[in-house]
């Protein structure tokens, strides 16, 4: 019975290191994946700037074209 308890908590302990080493690596792709999409965000923004800026240049009096959000 000793021999069996022992067994099981080297099987445990293995498992346990396993899930940690597993964790680690999700949680930097999570860390990757953040640094991702927010780099990914920022570039929308500036191109949304500037797509704004090429419509107030276009159109000077502030009219409005295209369609409505």
């Amino acid at each position: 019975m000793q021999e069996q308890l022992k067994k099981r908590l080297a099987e445990l302990k293995a498992e346990f290191e396993a899930g940690q080493k597993r964790l680690a690596e999700l949680e930097a792709q999570e860390a990757n994946l953040r640094s991702t999409l927010l780099r990914i965000s920022g570039a929308i923004q500036v191109l949304e700037e500037e797509l704004g800026k090429e419509g107030e240049e276009n159109n000077p009096k502030g009219e409005k074209t295209g369609k409505a959000k």
